[in-house]
């Protein structure tokens, strides 16, 4: 954007220091490190799931996608780094889970992430699936509680166990992620190959697995703190008012490691939800 101004220039110190602008929504920083192998193109073959308390979920488009099925669908044009455009959709993410845990800790019951997530490993797959959107799940004062009872009104089975609430909370928004993505996918016109998870969601290994099984494509996770990292990178490699996306996710990829998830249960998936 250009250099200080001559005044902050002289009270820091910093008279060659430029002023860059970053990607500033946390969603366009996190997307800017997303470590992608190709360049933004109109059709790029890979979608993101920025995943914490909330999983955003999209593509990367050289230019806005504005039709009558994207807003039929909810989904949104964001202005990217570089000139890009974030089209996405903001569903729910690890928010049931952070307030089943809150509500457990008012309980005395203090259990780990670690604690939970193998709680949720074993118990059975794909018993219970709600709607993690619901408005009964925005802000309940039991969140345990408000899952069991959505569950009995959609006619699923009851999850009774600490695992099984944990469980049934990671598999529907993996669930949910499933339908965005197919979403998504008619929304571009064409199926996308592979999912680049990034963000806090990443440290649930569990939870990734679900989302490559339930939507049937590998899933690349990392890095964890991409927004931190995509704003970052960008201010450091923005050479005159520009910046090359392919750079910066080369620099991500050389940096962290990154894990694999290939689809292992996808055919379960797909007759529990059907497709």
């Amino acid at each position: 954007m250009g250099s200080l101004r001559t005044d902050p220039a002289a009270e820091t110190g910093l008279a060659d220091v430029r002023v860059v602008l970053p990607g500033t929504h946390d969603t366009a920083s996190a997307v800017a490190a997303v470590p992608a192998l190709e360049p933004p193109a109109a059709r790029p073959d890979w979608c993101y799931v920025s995943l914490g308390t909330w999983a955003l979920v999209g593509a990367e488009l050289d230019r806005p996608l504005v039709t009558p099925a994207c807003l039929a669908r909810n989904f949104t044009n964001e202005g990217g780094v570089g000139g890009t455009t974030r089209l996405l959709k903001n569903i729910c993410g690890l928010w049931l889970v952070q307030q089943c845990r809150a509500s457990w800790l008012r309980a005395g019951q203090e259990w780990t992430w670690d604690q939970l997530t193998a709680l949720a490993a074993e118990a059975p797959s794909l018993a219970t699936l709600v709607d993690p959107n619901h408005s009964s799940l925005v802000a309940p004062a039991d969140m345990p509680a408000a899952i069991r009872e959505l569950a009995r009104s959609a006619g699923e089975p009851v999850p009774e166990s600490t695992g099984a609430v944990v469980r049934t909370a990671l598999e529907s928004v993996a669930a949910a992620i499933r339908q965005t993505l197919g979403e998504l996918d008619e929304l571009v016109g064409r199926r996308i190959g592979r999912i680049h998870v990034v963000g806090g969601g990443v440290q649930n290994g569990l939870l990734c697995q679900m989302i490559a099984d339930a939507a049937d494509r590998p899933v690349v996770a990392g890095p964890i703190e991409a927004t931190a990292i995509g704003n970052l990178l960008v201010q450091l490699m923005a050479r005159e008012g520009r910046v090359d996306l392919r750079s910066v996710r080369a620099v991500v990829r050389d940096s962290f490691d990154l894990v694999t998830y290939e689809p292992r249960a996808a055919t379960a998936w797909n007759e529990r939800l059907g497709g």
